[in-house]
């Protein structure tokens, strides 16, 4: 019982211990609950105009999160006249599509830019949005700032196949050169809806397009030689692409265009880690670039957004190659034997834009001597007949000089500069098979055997055609001899 007793005053004397420990704590507690019941009983005669709701309570204690509501003032309601008539009002929230959205800005020479971007379709269709550029000079000592282009104009190269949104190349042109100092500046991009939208309004988004740090512009890019020969600027990658066929692809590409030719792939999704492997070799040796594009899909355009793809590698890489190629991972390119790459473009200098004849290869059919090891051909070595069906319009693919191009599409240019040519005359010079659809197909690509020099497959004539094959024992051995055997094992 004493235990019992001596126990239990123990634990009073506790209890009284943490009640004297917290005593501050317990006062400011009890005060904050007076004032609270004090201000409830308040609110119970204060006039109902003044009450405060929930969601009152809610703006106070949370983040505003929400883009601001149109104000009073603006707010509008249907009016009934004296004339009997309705009068409806119209109540807009939001925004459908931005109005630009950039991708890049480039350097055209010493008083001109080209800024790549994404604007809304229905804003470029149906109204006439307005572009004006800026040039602020990091040195605001000067007597020119705030110099503001008096030709910008806008240049729309997807050829109408935009969706929510289309491709806009604005082209910025001083009336005389900008950072020749090298001190440094911005420029700006005014982009005005010009009452597109809304008629009531002619909204003005100013857009910093590119800064240049001071000691960074480099006058000499305009004149000097290019880096490289060839360069050839990819459409956007996606879905589930073979490894395999990627990897024969860029083997045989770098091969015909040498050792003063640099690949820009442009990943929308379709380099996955098969696909990154074949690639990292040739990015070590400096022939492949990897841009992570992944983030246009949030913006509704065609195709993955390829016009913007191809306009903005265009301008990016205007003064470092000769010629710049626009094609496929599907598609190969060939110039006869005894002839080279240089030698066919050496021929045709004087354009500044060819466009190459398409040979269209099935996608099935393979001959039947290569039954047994089919499994270790390559997928252009393997897949032999050509459709050469008459009477279709075959899509053509093409290489510019780009120092003559303002803008480009995915078949062609249709934006050259003054006295800039194009041909199309170039048969039997250059021509690109093309294996419709193998890249993204991840299984073995010979379906139908055939052992014949001809045949009429799903209504289309083809013959055996193995100019490409004939190159595979040349290719395999130029990727042992570039990287070695670190891609045998290649999956489809």
């Amino acid at each position: 019982m004493g235990k019992e007793r001596s126990g239990g005053e123990k634990q009073k004397r506790m209890v009284v211990g943490v009640v004297c420990n917290f005593a501050a704590e317990l006062k400011l507690l009890l005060t904050a609950l007076l004032l609270l019941c004090t201000l409830v009983t308040l609110l119970q005669f204060v006039p109902s105009r003044f009450t405060i709701s929930a969601s009152d309570l809610r703006f106070c204690i949370s983040p505003i999160a929400a883009s601001p509501s149109p104000s009073l003032s603006d707010t509008q309601s249907d009016d009934l006249l004296s004339s009997g008539i309705l009068r409806r009002a119209f109540h807009p929230y939001g925004a459908a599509a931005y109005n630009f959205i950039t991708m890049g800005t480039y350097r055209g020479g010493p008083n001109t830019f080209a800024i790549v971007g994404l604007a809304s379709k229905p804003l470029h269709l149906y109204s006439r949005p307005a572009y004006q550029c800026q040039w602020l000079p990091s040195n605001t000592k000067q007597n020119n700032t705030n110099i503001t282009s008096s030709l910008a104009y806008k240049i729309l190269p997807d050829w109408g196949y935009g969706r929510v949104y289309t491709v806009v190349v604005v082209n910025c042109t001083f009336s005389h050169p900008v950072n020749l100092d090298n001190s440094g500046g911005t420029l700006l991009l005014h982009a005005s809806t010009s009452g597109g939208g809304d008629s009531k309004f002619n909204l003005t988004d100013t857009i910093p397009a590119l800064t240049e740090p001071p000691g960074t512009f480099n006058l000499s890019l305009f004149t000097s030689k290019p880096k490289y020969d060839y360069l050839y600027c990819g459409s956007s990658l996606y879905g589930t692409l073979s490894p395999q066929r990627v990897r024969e692809w860029i083997a045989y590409h770098v091969r015909l265009f040498g050792e003063r030719s640099h690949f820009v792939i442009h990943d929308a999704g379709g380099v996955h880690e098969e696909v990154l492997e074949v690639l990292k070799p040739w990015m070590e040796l400096g022939y492949v670039s990897l841009q992570d594009i992944r983030e246009q899909e949030r913006f509704d355009g065609y195709y993955h957004n390829q016009f913007l793809v191809v306009n903005d590698c265009l301008h990016r890489y205007k003064f470092m190659a000769k010629w710049i190629f626009f094609f496929d991972v599907d598609e190969y390119i060939f110039v006869p034997p005894k002839t080279t790459l240089r030698s066919v473009l050496d021929s045709l200098s004087d354009y500044s834009q060819i466009t190459i004849e398409q040979m269209p290869m099935s996608n099935k059919l393979c001959h039947s001597v290569d039954a047994a090891k089919r499994h270790r051909k390559w997928g252009f070595e393997k897949l032999v007949y050509r459709d050469v069906k008459r009477g279709i319009r075959r899509d053509r693919k093409y290489a510019i000089q780009p120092r003559n191009v303002y803008a480009t599409g995915v078949h062609m240019s249709q934006n050259l500069g003054a006295g800039a040519k194009t041909t199309h005359k170039t048969e039997g010079r250059i021509k690109y098979f093309h294996y419709h659809g193998t890249i993204a197909q991840r299984r073995e690509p010979c379906r139908n055997l055939v052992n014949s020099t001809d045949i009429n497959f799903e209504n289309n004539p083809f013959v055996l055609d193995t100019t490409l094959r004939d190159l595979a024992g040349s290719v395999k051995k130029f990727e042992l001899k570039m990287i070695g055997s670190r891609l045998y094992n290649t999956r489809q």
